[in-house]
């Protein structure tokens, strides 16, 4: 067997394993509501071992600056599956009323929650109780002046 069989092998399974792989989650410069306006993030109550298979079931869209210390009772604890717009950021917390563990996800697509560690046993799949979703003012474009 050739040395660098084994080479390969570790790296096709690191790829495979790396945090932020799509799989059936939207990208995140598509989050937009129905009527053209931006979409803060997109949470999803399913995950699957199979990245393709995430990012299914019921989804609850957010607006900037969504601001949930108390998540609906059917969202509460369920959320497996999340994608963060760009230039936004969603800040979650473990317990109701903000409170318990907290972490900051950044614009990207983490269709596997349970890769995401909580504290030293515990992840984020189906831990997530309260959110603060915000984005970064669209960057405006000023005309360029001629020079007569």
């Amino acid at each position: 067997m050739s040395p660098l069989c084994p080479l390969l092998l570790a790296l096709a399974l690191a790829l495979a394993a790396v945090p932020g792989v799509r799989g059936a989650c939207p990208v995140p410069a598509d989050l937009k509501s129905a009527n053209g306006t931006r979409t803060c993030a997109k949470l999803y109550d399913k995950s699957d071992p199979y990245y393709e298979n995430c990012c299914g079931g019921a989804e609850l869209a957010l607006q900037p600056g969504a601001d949930l210390p108390y998540l609906p009772s059917d969202w509460t604890n369920v959320i497996s599956s999340l994608v963060v717009g760009q230039r936004c950021e969603l800040t979650v917390w473990s317990i109701r009323g903000k409170a318990g563990k907290k972490r900051k996800f950044s614009a990207g697509t983490y269709p596997r929650l349970e890769e995401y560690r909580r504290g030293i046993f515990g992840d984020w799949s189906n831990a997530i109780s309260a959110l603060y979703c915000r984005c970064a003012p669209a960057p405006v474009q000023t005309p360029r002046r001629r020079v007569s």
